[in-house]
């Protein structure tokens, strides 16, 4: 009889599914609620958006207690930073703080998979999309999550972002105006849940623009 070996991890995937859409003059980061763990939901209603600054919100799919860690120390390293500079973190400035965070701990790495939306100094609808160790990218619209797979060719094919080896360089920000990016979003939702069984409950939809942010719920399929 062969002998059982028992495996341990530090890590686990919650699922979920996140979005960012960055537009002329906002930007809409969405996320569903669900937290699973194998074949059980956790929870129906738990937010993986997370307001960093005023005009900058994270969204994070992967391992909840690592982004729970994280969020914690980017709350943290901000109360330095406004102490230190009498002011807010600008939505790049917070993209290259998440990179510095997630490369500094990248051999024993936060097992989160993250996009950063807001608007930048000139108020342009900024989004920002990295990988678990840091590597990240300034684009017009990103997802992560166990539903990105699904997601991305559909939002490719809507939007069409422009090839960053384009010289000069072309802005990321989406042609779309506020209203079809959110109606875009809740479009991609209602389908990756019908196939991916780690989305789905309920949508949150975080509209950031001139006037500041707006959240708005939507149910999704709940089995």
């Amino acid at each position: 009889m062969t002998k059982q070996q028992a495996n341990w991890s530090p890590y686990d995937n919650n699922g979920g599914s996140c979005v960012a859409i960055a537009g002329a003059d906002y930007c809409v980061v969405a996320a569903d609620t669900r937290m699973s763990t194998g074949y059980s939901i956790l929870t129906r209603d738990y937010s993986k958006i997370c307001k960093l600054a005023d005009k900058c919100v994270m969204a994070s799919s992967g391992f909840q207690a690592d982004v729970k860690a994280l969020q914690k120390l980017l709350a943290a390293r901000h109360l330095i930073y406004q102490q230190q500079h009498n002011k807010q973190m600008s939505c790049p400035a917070m993209g290259q703080l998440l990179s510095n965070t997630l490369y500094y701990k990248r051999f024993f790495p936060y097992y989160s998979f993250n996009v950063l939306g807001g608007l930048d100094s000139e108020g342009k609808g900024c989004v920002f999309t990295y990988d678990a160790v840091g590597s990240y990218e300034r684009v017009g619209y990103s997802s992560q999550g166990s539903g990105s797979t699904l997601i991305m060719p559909f939002l490719d094919n809507q939007l069409k972002s422009p090839s960053p080896l384009l010289l000069p360089a072309l802005d990321a920000v989406t042609p779309l105006s506020e209203s079809e990016a959110v109606d875009l979003v809740k479009t991609v939702f209602a389908s990756a849940t019908e196939r991916d069984i780690y989305t789905g409950d309920k949508l949150e939809i975080v509209v950031l623009n001139a006037e500041g942010i707006r959240r708005e719920y939507i149910e999704l399929r709940k089995d």
